[in-house]
């Protein structure tokens, strides 16, 4: 019982870029500060691979995406760990962003 009132109770996080909505998701993780959204709550369709890395050391070596909204870039905005270290394991398969992407509840 208890478990159904926590579920509710949940807030749903989206990412806003140039008017769109990228993500949405009851189940981010907070890490660091940034809300870590599954990757299946991203739309793919406003994401690019990048070229760019970044290496955290207790994290692993960060990827990361250039979110696009139609006509509109916003380079390197989104970053993903495809093989975090054991102790970031819960950003696996998750994707945050930042560069004035809007996170809120």
């Amino acid at each position: 019982m208890w478990y159904s009132w926590f579920k509710r109770r949940k807030k749903m996080i989206e990412a806003k870029w140039n008017g769109a909505v990228i993500a949405a998701s009851d189940a981010c993780v907070v890490v660091e500060g940034n809300q870590y959204f599954p990757a299946a709550a991203v739309h793919a369709e406003n994401l690019r691979p990048s070229t760019r890395t970044s290496v955290c050391p207790w994290k692993g070596t960060a990827r990361y995406y250039d979110v696009v909204v139609g006509d509109a870039v916003n380079k390197d905005a989104a970053w993903y760990y495809p093989e975090p270290k054991d102790a970031a394991m819960q950003i696996k398969d998750r994707i945050a962003f930042w560069k004035g992407v809007e996170v809120h509840a």
